[in-house]
């Protein structure tokens, strides 16, 4: 407590009713709610079990647990709740699971699982093309976080194109429930559809989370906000943490009004500012809290920091787009020798993924090592799931969710009315689905054809089953990939021949792995079965996204969304221009307020420089267009701004530095040689 600052503390011993904790960015809010956790179990006496405290990644629910549970001695904090609102969700489904008809085991459809299933129902209706079946998964998606259900979305339909959405939505919320499924928005929803028709459920709830903690407040959407109010009921036991100026998830659902309703539906509600920032130089705040005060305000706070006033911000105009990418190559190069920085000391932020490409292989062309962030997991590719379902359903044909995600691909003429009779038929039995899909009783159920489809498929799965517990199961694994034509699959769905063939190379590659783990080439090494093996793949998942958050001496590359919640020393923004930073869309759709919030994000990444950057023309649609200068750069301090390649020099002299610039670097290297 004693390294807490005076409005911290305050934050901290406040438990005499419902708190918002208004927390600028940088300024120690993790901190607080874990010291809040450890005051509530030691000074307040709440055990650790009666508390819970929501966030958004499971990184972040990871990092506070770990921290609260440092905090707090002896085993007082056995029995906390860390975690997403999604895994809340998750636990008290399954705890419900009876209340709300579901067996136990049901299936969590992730988005491609939902997709597929909106697909084919939109198939059978002959009607889809890839924007329309994205349009219809975004508005089912946001009736769903709006509390919107099916029956009220079909009645409230204002064009005809809204009936038909309404109506998949309608169908696929029943395919849903045949499965025995949920998908990620149900996780939210369930519970509060559940919690408002049976009391009795909510009050056993109330008793069991007796203080609620809930972190980045602005990032809650209108459903996570309704499971809150019902969880927390009349006691105000409760304190939120958010900044309503980083508030840049609107197109998934988040509602920074959130934080103002706060206000009305707590009255009491006691609000407490964190404005010490202790992440950045006074003059990059100076510059955050002018640009941000173009937004208007409900909460008013002002960041400061105690920290050196710090270097002017740089605004730097290139020629072209390759010119910035360059620019800023060679800025790290010589301020990484300059400040006796590292290569992590430096991040490079952009508003749109496109904008990565050049800028990769710049840092490729001076062998600068970087990372990108968001890259996709070898095991969360489409094919690699595909591939990881079928091994998973041969291993354990009980595998409900790897049932639904391959008998249909490649299609098989099973379509979702076959599916949901099936799924019916197994949750009235309270068997499996494959177990069902042989089943006399079923041809009641399904039509001729689909009983003879199903029955083809569970015969097909059970010789693969029996020939993967001899030594003969990676023959049998390549057969069933050469069965199913993957291959043609993968060219009748993918873009191009040459996207097909490189993901058909991803198969291969597991496929050869598997084969590894199966007959090691070393002969010291244990050969497993393949259930093992892929056990040991999955887990080999788990420890390569943990390898990937492991700091490394790379340059980090990611977009302004990515990096909320992290800082780094210097900072590189790159396109602030309009219809890049803000972004056309934004532009069109009048919402710069966002936009704005995104660019103050950016802006207090930076813990010591900040450099902003911007090309006079760039290519688009395969043309050179002239550019524009963003907006917010008017709004931003011009005492505390040093300006370059504004007119002030011209294309020669701007040349010439950067020539001067190559001979410095050159010169250090020739330094460090003698």
């Amino acid at each position: 407590m004693n390294q807490l600052n005076p409005r911290q503390k305050q934050a901290v011993e406040y438990v005499g009713g419902p708190c918002l904790v208004l927390a600028g960015a940088g300024s120690g809010k993790t901190s607080v709610i874990t010291r809040k956790i450890a005051y509530l179990i030691e000074q307040c006496g709440i055990p650790g079990r009666h508390i819970a405290a929501l966030t958004f990644t499971n990184k972040a629910a990871r990092e506070m647990k770990e921290r609260a549970a440092a905090l707090v001695s002896g085993s007082a904090a056995k029995g906390l709740t860390v975690s997403t609102f999604h895994n809340l969700g998750l636990n008290i489904i399954r705890r419900e699971h009876q209340a709300l008809g579901f067996k136990p085991g049901f299936s969590i459809f992730d988005a491609e699982d939902a997709r597929a299933l909106l697909k084919e129902l939109m198939l059978k209706d002959g009607d889809l093309d890839s924007d329309h079946l994205n349009l219809t998964q975004n508005i089912i998606s946001n009736w769903k976080n709006d509390q919107i259900l099916p029956g009220h979305a079909l009645s409230h339909a204002n064009s005809d194109g809204e009936v038909k959405i309404a109506l998949i939505y309608q169908r696929y919320n029943q395919a849903l429930r045949a499965y025995n499924a949920v998908d990620f928005d149900d996780l939210i929803l369930t519970p509060v559809q559940l919690f408002s028709e049976r009391e009795d459920i909510l009050r056993q709830w109330q008793k069991r989370i007796r203080y609620l903690l809930v972190d980045e407040y602005q990032d809650t959407n209108s459903a996570q906000y309704c499971l809150v109010k019902q969880l927390v009921g009349s006691r105000g036991a409760i304190t939120v943490v958010g900044d309503d100026d980083q508030s840049i998830y609107a197109w998934r659902g988040a509602r920074p009004e959130n934080m103002a309703q706060l206000t009305e539906d707590f009255p009491t509600l006691e609000v407490i500012k964190l404005e010490q920032n202790y992440r950045s130089t006074q003059r990059i705040l100076k510059t955050a809290n002018q640009l941000i005060a173009n937004n208007p305000h409900i909460f008013n706070k002002t960041l400061w920091s105690d920290k050196a006033f710090g270097d002017p911000i740089r605004i730097i105009k290139c020629s072209n787009e390759e010119t910035e990418a360059e620019r800023v190559a060679t800025e790290i190069m010589v301020q990484r020798l300059n400040r006796r920085a590292k290569y992590q000391d430096f991040a490079i932020l952009y508003r749109s993924n496109h904008q990565a490409r050049l800028m990769e292989m710049k840092l490729q062309h001076h062998q600068i090592p970087y990372n990108i962030s968001g890259g996709t997991s070898f095991f969360a590719r489409a094919e690699i799931k595909d591939v990881m379902a079928y091994l998973r359903l041969v291993v354990n044909p009980d595998d409900d969710n790897a049932f639904l995600r391959i008998i249909n691909t490649p299609r098989r003429q099973i379509g979702p009315t076959t599916l949901e009779s099936l799924g019916r038929y197994a949750t009235e039995r309270h068997i499996s689905l494959f177990a069902a899909s042989q089943e006399i009783g079923l041809q009641s159920h399904v039509s001729e054809a689909a009983l003879v489809r199903l029955q083809r498929f569970h015969s097909w799965i059970l010789n693969l089953s029996l020939q993967a517990e001899t030594d003969q199961a990676m023959s049998a694994i390549r057969e069933m990939i050469e069965d199913i034509d993957y291959l043609g699959w993968l060219h009748q769905n993918a873009s191009s021949a040459k996207v097909a063939e490189r993901r058909m190379e991803n198969v291969y590659y597991l496929l050869d792995s598997i084969g590894r783990m199966l007959k090691p080439e070393d002969p010291s090494r244990e050969a497993v079965s393949l259930k093992d093996a892929i056990t040991k793949l999955v887990l080999m998942d788990l420890l390569e996204r943990q390898q990937e958050e492991e700091i490394q001496d790379q340059v980090q590359m990611l977009t302004l969304h990515a990096s909320k919640g992290l800082e780094f020393p210097h900072v590189f923004i790159l396109g602030v221009e309009e219809e890049i930073l803000p972004h056309r869309t934004s532009i069109e759709e009048e919402n710069i307020e966002e936009e704005r919030r995104l660019a103050y994000v950016g802006v207090t990444r930076a813990q010591r420089s900040l450099t902003l950057m911007l090309a006079a023309k760039r290519k688009q649609f395969g043309e050179i267009m002239e550019t524009s200068e963003s907006r917010f750069l008017e709004e931003l301090p011009k005492e505390d701004l040093e300006f370059e390649g504004f007119g002030q020099l011209s294309e020669e002299q701007n040349q010439a530095r950067g020539r001067d610039t190559l001979d410095n670097l050159m010169a250090m290297f020739g330094d460090d040689d003698q």
